[in-house]
């Protein structure tokens, strides 16, 4: 079989997109020779990669979900070989695509494109925002090459390592009769109007921290925005727990945030950065890795 390195860029481009007009248009091609491609990519392998519906575009057949994977793997190895041919200390060149969890991505993404823009001007960063199953999702399908995360509840065959640890905080409103305590037991909130980050995963994790307290939390309002639960708070509708740290106290309404210590001894949340166990990681890979950790230790000292 003469199967092409174009054939499988095409290939991999159309599962992410799940469309053959926008890989066209992500690969700066006629959509007529992506459809070729993959037509023929079929043809020779004997497998239907996709099935085509007008309402939702391409869906990939399990044979391609299977195979987009070793597909990738392949051409992160191509990429990998020619990186290393040139030597890792030339600009690098090249798309690196990246799933970030919504809450951590206005901490972290604005510095980390600022880093690789003055290290790797030719380097283009992708960025997708989504939830923990998003980010999953987007690593399984091909969306993404990379995933900056919390560590929860992670399915297997995907690699992770650890670049932050977050210990969780207690945010009151400035009036609260606790607001200007050093540190808080949970148990002393028990009753009390909880504001919820209500987000697939973290929801789970809130719930059960403060419910450490001795009781179900008494939650009042929820919301998946990190924002609105501190606009909530500020406003003395409640109180919350949340993990990352603002540089200032203040709200998008000129409100304010007060940050109490958990007195309680309470897991902290780990940040991780994420890939399939199948693929190795290029050069690009390891440039957008090191940006995030870079990031991550320049904000550590304002947290």
């Amino acid at each position: 079989m003469d199967i092409t390195l174009t054939q499988l860029r095409y290939f991999v481009e159309a599962a992410a997109q799940l469309s053959m007009t926008r890989a066209a248009e992500r690969l700066n091609v006629a959509q007529s020779a992506v459809s070729a491609a993959i037509a023929q990519l079929e043809r020779q392998v004997g497998t239907q990669f996709f099935v085509r519906q007008r309402s939702k575009g391409l869906v990939l057949t399990p044979a391609g979900e299977l195979f987009v994977r070793d597909a990738q793997s392949i051409l992160a190895h191509v990429e990998e070989s020619l990186d290393n041919a040139r030597g890792e200390q030339r600009s690098l060149a090249g798309r690196v695509r990246l799933a970030c969890f919504t809450t951590l991505a206005p901490f972290l993404l604005p510095g980390v494109l600022t880093r690789l823009r003055a290290k790797h001007p030719d380097l283009v960063l992708d960025v997708i925002e989504a939830d923990t199953a998003g980010c999953v999702n987007a690593l399984l399908t091909g969306q993404a090459d990379l995933a900056l995360c919390y560590d929860l509840d992670l399915p297997d065959g995907i690699a992770r390592t650890v670049v932050d640890e977050a210990r969780p905080y207690l945010a009151l409103p400035p009036g609260h009769r606790l607001a200007e305590k050093a540190e808080v037991g949970l148990a002393q909130l028990q009753g009390e109007p909880f504001v919820l980050l209500d987000m697939p995963h973290t929801r789970d994790l809130m719930l059960s921290l403060a419910a450490a307290g001795g009781g179900e939390p008494n939650v009042k309002f929820r919301s998946a925005s990190y924002e609105t639960v501190r606009t909530f708070v500020a406003h003395g509708h409640g109180y919350s727990i949340l993990h990352q740290r603002p540089h200032h106290d203040l709200t998008y309404d000129g409100g304010r945030v007060v940050v109490v210590e958990i007195k309680d001894k309470v897991p902290d949340l780990r940040t991780v950065l994420a890939h399939l166990e199948a693929q190795r990681p290029t050069s690009r890979i390891r440039a957008v890795a090191a940006a995030v950790r870079q990031q991550i230790v320049a904000e550590s000292p304002k947290r």
